[in-house]
């Protein structure tokens, strides 16, 4: 059959145990919205995705303009990057100015860009320079902030993968690695001085990939399972993404700061990897992303910070066909590049297949019981 011309996605939202709105939880998740690939829809198409899905937060890799441009007026607040290839350009005050006046300005109030992160993971590659450079890079992107009047509505950041801890277990006894602790001292004292959040891309599938025989699978899922005690706090931990979170919260008090937020920039689960890659599968993918959905519904904070709810960017929007590395990288997408679905998060399904909405229609919502998260793309 002939395809038409217009790409349209067709999106519905149905909701919790109370009857509430799924609306409510889409807004408290944030998604990565990688572009890694070359068979993507466009910009104005994942516009129209994420808003009818009421998707609020997203983060990117870097400050595409399409994407900027595609999603004004639209409410939804970004997170945009500076790759680690230009952080030493950062480190110039005039090249940072120019880079917030050509990334930031023009798109400022129409799009809601609320966070910069300078570089990704830097402190887990090998590039010295880069991790010394870091932190003048950021700092001198928040002094041009500043001098342009915009520190009051984006902050500066930069994400961290787990590797940064030199110990993890248990949760109190977290700390960071020895010889990271000269950059990141300093680093914390700046996120302390301008309140801006800690940010960390946990992955329990790692720990899980690394040791499935040594890692309990639903620990590491959010299902039923004996858990962990912290013998130090006694506090009990049901899984592993919490305990990530509270051992960065003790590496940063065993350096003197109990005053910076912890947020996961990314998580995720594969659906599918390659031999030597366990656990790697559609139904784990739905289970773990489906049960952090649940748990973000219901405002849950770790054992160490329980005023303090968790604050996540699921990873990642779509599947990347030319990401590098193992099968597992290009599959934690929640949709395939056509808009369909690679799993549906909850425990009820609703396909909408002789349904036909145009743009402008409104989301339609429904009641049910659990989460369920249902996005159709349609050729009409």
């Amino acid at each position: 059959m002939e395809l038409p011309a217009r790409f349209r996605f067709v999106a519905l939202c149905l909701l919790l145990l109370s009857g509430q709105v799924l609306q409510t939880l889409c807004h408290k998740v944030g998604i990565n919205y990688g572009q890694v690939a070359n068979n993507l829809p466009s910009p104005t198409q994942v516009a129209g995705l994420l808003q009818s899905i009421s998707i609020s937060r997203v983060k990117l890799y870097d400050a595409d303009p399409r994407v900027l441009s595609a999603f004004a007026n639209s409410n939804i607040e970004f997170i945009i990057a500076i790759d680690n290839g230009n952080i030493l350009n950062m480190t110039d005050s005039t090249k940072a100015q120019a880079w917030i006046k050509q990334n930031v300005q023009p798109y400022l109030p129409q799009t809601k860009i609320t966070c910069i992160t300078v570089g990704n993971e830097v402190f887990s590659s090998n590039d010295t320079a880069s991790m010394s450079n870091l932190l003048p890079a950021m700092q001198s992107v928040y002094e041009a902030l500043v001098t342009l009047g915009l520190d009051k509505q984006v902050i500066v950041s930069t994400a961290h993968s787990t590797a940064i801890l030199g110990n993890s277990y248990p949760p109190s006894a977290g700390s960071f690695r020895e010889d990271l602790v000269q950059y990141i001292q300093p680093l914390l004292n700046f996120h302390s001085q301008i309140k801006s959040p800690f940010l960390i891309n946990a992955y329990p599938f790692f720990a899980y990939k690394a040791n499935p025989n040594g890692i309990s699978l639903e620990y590491v899922l959010f299902q039923p399972n004996s858990g962990v005690t912290d013998s130090n706090t006694n506090l009990h931990y049901d899984n592993m993404l919490y305990a990530q979170i509270d051992s960065v919260y003790s590496a940063m008090k065993a350096m003197g700061h109990t005053d910076i937020d912890v947020r996961i920039s990314e998580t995720g689960w594969p659906s599918k990897g390659d031999s030597d890659e366990p656990g790697a599968s559609i139904e784990n993918a739905a289970t773990y992303n489906g049960n952090l959905l649940k748990r973000i519904a219901m405002n849950q904070s770790t054992p160490l910070k329980p005023s303090v709810p968790i604050d996540v960017y699921v990873f990642a929007l779509f599947n990347e066909d030319q990401k590098p590395g193992p099968t597992s990288e290009r599959n934690y997408g929640l949709f395939y590049p056509d808009g369909t679905p690679v799993y549906n998060i909850g425990l009820q399904r609703y396909l909408l297949s002789s349904m036909s909405l145009s743009s402008s229609s409104k989301p339609m919502v429904a009641y049910g019981f659990g989460i369920l998260l249902v996005v159709i793309a349609m050729f009409i």
